[in-house]
C-alpha cells in the first residue's frame, strides 16, 4: 500500500465506523473490496493489517453494532473472508475475535439479522474467500456453521444456494484432502469425520422422497465434481452410483435433467475416464429412460467429448437423430405403422426439433466423429422440414398433416432447418445428384417467396453460399458444376428483385452475399461468367446512392471486390450490355467522393476499407501510382470525425510504408517511382504530407487512434533505424547525413505540429531526427494506459468516499 492511501485510509474506516454516516455507494464498496483482494494477493496481508490497525477497528465496530446496515456488514464480512485466507492473518483476527464474531455463533448466523439475503450473501462469500487453509476448515466445522450451510442450499436466492454449493464442496475437499495418507474405500469409516458426516447427509437426501432436496444434492455433487478431479471422487461416486442409479429408474421425468447435468460434469472429469467405469453403464441408461425434450443436451456433450466410449457416442447420435428420423416417416408410405405413431408425441414441440437441429450443427464443425454419420437421410430429413414450413410437402397420414399443422411458417424451425442445411454442405461430395437438386431446389424456395422474412432470407442466402462453395473441391465432375452453375444463375434472378427490396435488411443481407461469393468463388471460371451476364453489376452502382447507409456501405465494400475481380479475374465474355467487364467498374474517384462527402459513417468506413484492400492485393489504381493512391485518400480523411476511419487510414499508411521499405533501392518502370536511397523515402512521404497525418493522429482525442499512431510511427522508426544501420558511417548509402545527437523526448508537445510540421517533414534530414529521436517508445507506454486510470485508482477512490461523506454531512446541516 503506497503511502498516500495508507494516510487516507483511517478516514475512510472512522467513516464507514460511524454510524451517523450514511453508507456509501455499494459499488464504491466493491471497488474497495477489489483493491483489499489485490492487496492481499500481492503480499502478506498480515503486514497490511499490522500497518494499518485501523482495518480491524472498523470490522469489530461493524460487528458490535447492534443494528448494523446490511450493506456494510455484508462488505465487513467479505472484507474478513479477503484476509483471513491467509493462516497467518487468521490466526491474528482470530485472537483479536474478529473470525468468532465474523462467522461464528456471536456473528449474524445466530441473530435476527440473518434474515437479510444482503448479509447472507456476504457471509457464503466471506466463508468461501477464507477457506484456503486447514485452519479456516476446522473453524467451520467446529463451529456449527456445517448445519446451516446445509440449509442455505434450499436458500430462496439461487445466488446463495449455489454460493452454499460451492462452499460445501471447498469443505469435503478440504476433509479429503486433511488426510492424506488415509487409504479410501467405500466403506464408510475409511472417510475422515466431517467427509463421513457430509457424504451420509448426501445420501439421505437422494433417497428421500423430497424433490428439493434431491435437486439440492445432485446440485452439490455436480459442483464437487467440477472442482475436484481427483481419484477419490471416484471412490464417492462408487458409494453412490446405486442410490442414482434408483432415482433414474424410478423418478426419470423430474430428475433427468437435473442427472443429465450430473452425468456431463462427470463425463468431463479425468477421474472417470476409464470405459470400466460405473458412470458410464448409468449414462447409457439415461439415454435410454430419460425423455427426449431434456437428454438432447447429454447426447450433445456427449458427442463432443473423446474421453466418451464409442459405443455410447453411437448411442448418442442415435438419440439425437429420432426426431430428425420421425419427420422422414411422417412422409413415407409406412407412416401409419407402430413404429410411426410410436415417434408422434415427440414431434409436437418445435422446441425440441430446433434444439435438435442446433445440437447437429454444432456436430458438423468438429473436425471429425468416432462414429459414422448418417448424412444423406439428415440433409433428406432437413429438406423435408423446409417443405412443412413451406407448406410443399406431402404426406397421406394422419401424424404427417398434423406436423404440417404444427411446421408451416414457423419462424425458429426455419432458421434452424436452414442453419443446419448450411452446415451439411461439409458433406456435399458424397451426396447423389438427386439429393443435391432438392437442396437447392429447397433453397430456391425460400430464396424467391415473398413469405421469407429478412432473417430467413439471409439464412438462405448463408446456406446457398456454403452449398456453391462446394463447387471448388477438386474432384467436382461436369455434371456437378452444371449444376451449380444453373443453381448461381437462378440465384442471381433471385438476387436482382432483392436488390431493389423495400426492405433495407433484405438489398443488404444480398449485397453482403454477392460479396461473400465474390471472395469465396472468384477462382470459378463459371462464376465470373454468370455473374457478368446477369444485370447484378449495374444495380449494384445505382446502390452507391442507397438512402439507407448500411445498405451504402454493403454496396461499396461490394463494389470493390468486383473491381478486385474484375482487373485479376479471368477476361469473360462481354456481358448482355456487350461492355467490357473493366468499364463496369467504379474508380477510386467515385470512392473518394464517397470517403469526403457521405455524411454517415458506415459508407466512409467501408470506403477506406476497400482502398486498404486495393494496396493489399494490388489493383491497378493502386499500383500504377501507391504514392498518388495513398494520398488522395489520407486528404479525403484528414479532418473526419469518425475514429474508425481514422483507424482504418492509419492502416492504409502502414501497409504503405511496409510496400515502400521493401522497394527501396529497386528501380521501377513507373515515372517518379524509382527510391534510390531512405532520404528519397523520406522525402516522398513528406511531399505526401503522410507524417503530418500520423503526428496530428498522434495528438488526436480518441485514444484508440493516438496509439494506432504511434504503432505505425514506431514502425516507419524501426524501417529508418534498420536502413540507416547498412549504410556507412558517413550516411552516404542512405542520403542523409550525420546531425549531432539530441536528447530523446516523450513530450506530445516536442513533435512539430501546424505549419511547422509541414515544413519539417519536408526536410528528410529533420525528418529523420524527429523520427529517432523521439521516445515514441515512451509515448506508446503512456497511451497504453487507460485514460481513467487516474479515476480508478485506489487513491481516487478513497478520496471519493471521504467526499462524498463530506457531502452528506453539508446536506444534513443544511436541513437546520
Amino acid at each position: 500500500m503506497d503511502a498516500k492511501c495508507s494516510q487516507l485510509l483511517p478516514s475512510v474506516c472512522t467513516v464507514l465506523a460511524d454510524p451517523g454516516h450514511p453508507v456509501a455507494d455499494d459499488t464504491c464498496l466493491e471497488k474497495l473490496l477489489d483493491w483489499f483482494k489485490a492487496l492481499a494477493s500481492a503480499g502478506p496481508s498480515l503486514l497490511v493489517l499490522k500497518e494499518n490497525p485501523c482495518l480491524i477497528e472498523l470490522i469489530l465496530a461493524v460487528l458490535k453494532r447492534g443494528e448494523p446496515d446490511p450493506i456494510l456488514l455484508s462488505f465487513i464480512l467479505r472484507l474478513t473472508g479477503i484476509f483471513a485466507a491467509s493462516e497467518s492473518s487468521f490466526q491474528h483476527l482470530q485472537q483479536q475475535e474478529v473470525v468468532f464474531g465474523a462467522f461464528g455463533e456471536a456473528g449474524p448466523l445466530g441473530s435476527p439479522l440473518w434474515e437479510d439475503m444482503t448479509i447472507r450473501s456476504g457471509w457464503v462469500q466471506g466463508a468461501y474467500a477464507m477457506l484456503q487453509h486447514y485452519s479456516a476448515f476446522q473453524f467451520l466445522c467446529n463451529s456449527g456453521a456445517l448445519d446451516m450451510i446445509f440449509t442455505l442450499q434450499e436458500d430462496p436466492s439461487l445466488f446463495i444456494a449455489a454460493g452454499a454449493n460451492r462452499l460445501l464442496a471447498r469443505l469435503l475437499i478440504f476433509s479429503v484432502e486433511s488426510e492424506p495418507s488415509r487409504l479410501l474405500s467405500s466403506k464408510d469409516y475409511d472417510w475422515p469425520a466431517c467427509a463421513r458426516m457430509m457424504v451420509a447427509r448426501v445420501e439421505e437426501a437422494l433417497t428421500s422422497r423430497s424433490l428439493s432436496r434431491i435437486n439440492h444434492s445432485l446440485k452439490l455433487l455436480m459442483t464437487l465434481f467440477e472442482h475436484s478431479q481427483d481419484a477419490w471422487t471416484e471412490i464417492l461416486w462408487s458409494r453412490l452410483a446405486e442410490t442414482v442409479e434408483a432415482l433414474l429408474m424410478e423418478d426419470s421425468v423430474h430428475v433427468g435433467p437435473w442427472l443429465v447435468d450430473l452425468f456431463l460434469s462427470m463425463a468431463r472429469s479425468p477421474a472417470f475416464s476409464s470405459h470400466e467405469c460405473s458412470l458410464w453403464k448409468l449414462v447409457a441408461l439415461a439415454l435410454k429412460n430419460i425423455s427426449l425434450a431434456h437428454v438432447g443436451p447429454l447426447a450433445h456433450g456427449l458427442l463432443k467429448l473423446e474421453a466418451c466410449p464409442q459405443a455410447l457416442q453411437a448411442q448418442s447420435l442415435a438419440v439425437l437423430l429420432q426426431p430428425m428420423d420421425g419427420i422422414l416417416r411422417a412422409t413415407s408410405h409406412h407412416a401409419a405403422s407402430p413404429n410411426a405413431s410410436s415417434a408422434e408425441p415427440l414431434l409436437f414441440s418445435t422446441g425440441l426439433l430446433c434444439q435438435t437441429m442446433a445440437h447437429l450443427k454444432e456436430i458438423q464443425e468438429l473436425a471429425c466423429l468416432a462414429v459414422e454419420f448418417p448424412h444423406q437421410p439428415l440433409i433428406c430429413s432437413v429438406v423435408t422440414i423446409l417443405q412443412f414450413c413451406a407448406g410443399q410437402a406431402v404426406s397421406s397420414s394422419s401424424f404427417g398433416a398434423t406436423l404440417g399443422h404444427l411446421l408451416i411458417g414457423s419462424f425458429r424451425v426455419q432458421r434452424a432447418a436452414l442453419s443446419l442445411l448450411g452446415a451439411l454442405s461439409r458433406w456435399a461430395a458424397s451426396v447423389h445428384d438427386e439429393e443435391r437438386l432438392q437442396v437447392f431446389d429447397v433453397l430456391l424456395t425460400y430464396l424467391r417467396s415473398p413469405d421469407s422474412s429478412p432473417v430467413i432470407l439471409k439464412k438462405a442466402l448463408q446456406g446457398t453460399l456454403k452449398w456453391l462453395r462446394s463447387a471448388l473441391r477438386p474432384s467436382v465432375s461436369l455434371a456437378d458444376v452444371q449444376q451449380h452453375q444453373k443453381f448461381l444463375r437462378d440465384t442471381l434472378r433471385v438476387l436482382r428483385k432483392h436488390l431493389c427490396s423495400p426492405s433495407w435488411e433484405v438489398r443488404d443481407s444480398s449485397l453482403e452475399f454477392l460479396s461473400l461469393a465474390m471472395k469465396h468463388l472468384r477462382g470459378l471460371d463459371w462464376f465470373w461468367q454468370e455473374l457478368l451476364s446477369s444485370e447484378v453489376p449495374r444495380l449494384l452502382e445505382d446502390l452507391l446512392g442507397d438512402p439507407e447507409s448500411y445498405v451504402r456501405a454493403s454496396a461499396v465494400r461490394t463494389w470493390g471486390r468486383f473491381s478486385l475481380m474484375a482487373y485479376s479475374g479471368p477476361e469473360a465474355p462481354v456481358c448482355k450490355s456487350n461492355e467490357n467487364p473493366k468499364e463496369l467498374c467504379i474508380g477510386g474517384v467515385r470512392l473518394l467522393e464517397i470517403l469526403s462527402s457521405d455524411a454517415e459513417g458506415f459508407p466512409r468506413r467501408a470506403a477506406i476499407g476497400v482502398f486498404l484492400d486495393w494496396l493489399k492485393e494490388g489493383h491497378p489504381e493502386a499500383s500504377a501510382s501507391p504514392a498518388e493512391f495513398v494520398s488522395r485518400a489520407l486528404q479525403a480523411v484528414d479532418g473526419d470525425l469518425d475514429w474508425e476511419v481514422k483507424m482504418a487510414a492509419l492502416d492504409l499508411v502502414g501497409v504503405f510504408i511496409g510496400q515502400t521499405f521493401g522497394r527501396l533501392g529497386q528501380s521501377s518502370t513507373s515515372a517518379g517511382s524509382s527510391l534510390a536511397n531512405l532520404a528519397d523515402v523520406l522525402r516522398l512521404f513528406g511531399q505526401m504530407k503522410m507524417l503530418g497525418f500520423l503526428f496530428r493522429a498522434l495528438q488526436d482525442c480518441d485514444r484508440p487512434v493516438a496509439v494506432k499512431a504511434c504503432e505505425v510511427l514506431l514502425a516507419l522508426k524501426s524501417a529508418v533505424c534498420k536502413h540507416r544501420s547498412k549504410s556507412s558511417p558517413s550516411g552516404d548509402a542512405s542520403g542523409l547525413k550525420e546531425v549531432p545527437t539530441e536528447s530523446s523526448s516523450s513530450s506530445l508537445s516536442s513533435l512539430p505540429a501546424g505549419e511547422a510540421a509541414e515544413k519539417d517533414c519536408q526536410d528528410p534530414e529533420r525528418l529523420r531526427r524527429i523520427l529517432e529521436f523521439t521516445d515514441l517508445e515512451g509515448l506508446q507506454r503512456a497511451l497504453d494506459v487507460s485514460s481513467d486510470h487516474l479515476e480508478r485508482s485506489p487513491q481516487s477512490l478513497l478520496q471519493d468516499l471521504l467526499a462524498a461523506a463530506g457531502s452528506a454531512e453539508e446536506n444534513r446541516v443544511d436541513c437546520y
